[in-house]
């Protein structure tokens, strides 16, 4: 993640090119670009999951934030640790591609093989859909020096704390109330069916991931402080005791600070065991935005 202090503001993904009706497909006759070069003709592309058209089944587009085609490469931003600086902004090496007159063929290293036909709306908006099952992904292009990742980093601060195995509770302030979180010395948070998932831990500090013992699962939000704000509000559901309340802030790319609403005092993290997602394998311990569209979905009662 970039520092904090560069944070722009600017809504995140604002086309700055005007849209039109007209569908240009690759290999149609129309005298535009070759789908190699419309595909090098920006940097980054947004995976827009909030437009895609039919059930989006393809682990490795559910996954990333960005993908690039760079000369046969294919990279992709799937983390939020590191966002921005990864591969030069770029992300991590996924596989490969191949274009074909109108039709890309994605070699993901773990995936396998996919096929798609590409339709460029604008000169900053592809389609994709996939040959298999018709899913249609859109996606919007920009450049490093243009794309906000500080704004794709504070929008999606739910998937960032998804990214560790654990967090590792590392300072609590003289200042404040005794309250029953003084106890907690863990958390890890990951995705569920129908809400995001957080386990807490009172085991003894210093303790191996693979060896805490995790005394309580829950629910857990993550929501602005004020709408648009950098800063968050973690709520974590204790069904026996009711909802704590923390300002979360970031510190940097393992830790985190809480602040208890209730009792006033302040709690640091450190993020234990990150991992680098790659595929969408390990649901649970990791991001999975494709929950979350379906969320969306059955929130919008849209079927299909």
């Amino acid at each position: 993640m970039r520092a904090i202090t560069t944070f722009l503001g600017s809504a995140l993904l604002a086309l700055t090119l005007t849209s039109c009706d007209t569908e240009i497909v690759i290999g149609d006759g129309y005298a535009g670009p070759t789908l190699n070069e419309a595909l090098a003709s920006n940097e980054l592309w947004y995976v827009d999951l909030n437009s895609t058209q039919g059930n989006p089944d393809v682990p490795f587009m559910t996954r990333a934030f960005t993908l690039s085609f760079d000369f046969g490469t294919l990279y992709a931003n799937n983390n939020l640790v590191g966002v921005g600086s990864a591969g030069a902004g770029l992300g991590i090496d996924i596989g490969s591609y191949d274009a074909v007159q109108d039709n890309l063929l994605i070699h993901h290293d773990i995936d396998g093989l996919h096929e798609f036909e590409v339709i460029v709306r604008t000169f900053n908006r592809l389609e994709l859909r996939d040959l298999f099952n018709n899913t249609r992904y859109f996606l919007d292009g920009y450049n490093r020096d243009n794309f906000n990742y500080d704004q794709l980093f504070f929008d999606n601060i739910q998937y960032f704390l998804q990214e560790y195995r654990a967090w590792e509770k590392i300072y609590t302030s003289n200042v404040g109330a005794m309250n029953g979180f003084d106890q907690e010395n863990y958390l890890r948070f990951f995705p569920g069916n129908n809400q995001d998932i957080f386990e807490s831990s009172k085991d003894r500090n210093g303790l191996n991931e693979g060896s805490i013992f995790w005394d309580f699962v829950g629910v857990y939000q993550v929501q602005d402080q004020a709408p648009g704000s950098i800063n968050k509000q973690l709520t974590l559901g204790y069904d026996f005791i009711g909802n704590d309340f923390f300002d979360l802030y970031i510190l940097d790319d393992r830790t985190i600070e809480l602040y208890h609403l209730d009792s006033g005092t302040t709690y640091r993290f450190k993020g234990r065991g990150f991992m680098q997602l790659k595929t969408s394998q390990s649901v649970n311990s990791s991001k999975n935005r494709l929950l979350d569209f379906k969320r969306a979905l059955k929130n919008k009662n849209i079927t299909g």
